[in-house]
């Protein structure tokens, strides 16, 4: 079997267990597979896989077709630039999150400051360590503190800290949400991807997320909004004067978002769109 013909067999393989973007993903499993970046498949057409090679990604392309994530079986994803190494401790992270990272590096490195108290970040739930990650490599002047309530989520944040040689700069806690720190600190940014699917719409969910991703990171509660609440009524004990929130939240809940975070007496400077256009990320400073 040639790899064209191993591309397209796996393709309508895939196709025909309701895997999106087909194609994509048989190219992603064989580059994995023979160790070769995605493009390169196209330049090897006419290549016949051996055996071993033929094995490994019929087992692939298997585990794809009863839905588990391309990111788990590959091992990995990239987040900003990232290699970030995913596992069922974590949410895999999401296109859309970049975005959100990346707002938190640009206000970090236009705030004005000589004071070192503002030179600091909370990554709220940190999951993989991705937003963490993404500013640390951004901001060079930043200490970043990365806190989470799974240990497994937070050993996987640290081992990616490591692989992208930044977790000198992160500091890793454990615990429920603020009581983690242990006591008084103020930040400069407070960013957050919370869990904000409602209870009951989990069942509903895609199999890749429903029965992969680990429903803490999911499950917001019956509305979905409990994070919100508590970030919203919380968070102003520990941001520095001149700080930010940023926090991504679902579709449609946008309005209520804003609502919660203006009941707590926030000024919402923005809530931004995503790449597809859909209300993501909102804002806020006291």
């Amino acid at each position: 079997m040639t790899v064209l013909e191993a591309i397209q067999k796996s393709a309508d393989f895939l196709g025909k267990k309701g895997v999106e973007s087909a194609r994509l993903n048989a190219e992603l499993l064989l580059a994995h597979v023979l160790r070769l970046p995605r493009m390169k498949l196209y330049l090897n057409f006419d290549r016949a896989l051996t055996a071993p090679e033929t094995d490994a990604l019929r087992e692939l392309v298997r585990r794809r077709g009863l839905r588990e994530p391309l990111q788990h079986i590959t091992g990995t994803t990239s987040f900003c630039g990232h290699e970030i190494t995913v596992s069922r401790a974590a949410l895999v992270p999401r296109p859309e999150t970049e975005l959100l990272a990346e707002l938190g590096w640009q206000f970090l490195n236009e705030l004005q400051t000589l004071d070192s108290q503002l030179k600091t970040a909370l990554d709220f739930g940190t999951g993989t360590g991705c937003i963490a990650i993404a500013i640390a490599a951004k901001c060079p002047a930043v200490k970043i503190t990365a806190l989470d309530i799974s240990a497994e989520a937070l050993a996987l944040a640290q081992q990616n800290a490591v692989q992208n040689q930044v977790a000198e700069r992160i500091e890793f806690l454990h615990g429920n949400g603020f009581a983690a720190l242990g006591g008084p600190r103020t930040f400069a940014l407070i960013i957050s991807n919370p869990p904000y699917i409602a209870s009951a719409e989990i069942a509903t969910l895609e199999p890749e997320v429903r029965d992969f991703d680990p429903r803490a990171a999911l499950d917001g509660g019956a509305d979905g909004l409990n994070f919100y609440r508590r970030l919203a009524a919380e968070a102003k004990n520990f941001l520095a004067a001149d700080g930010k929130i940023m926090v991504e939240f679902g579709d449609g809940q946008a309005d209520a978002i804003k609502k919660l975070f203006e009941s707590e007496k926030w000024i919402v400077e923005a809530v931004r769109e995503d790449y597809s256009h859909r209300a993501r990320i909102l804002v806020a400073r006291l």
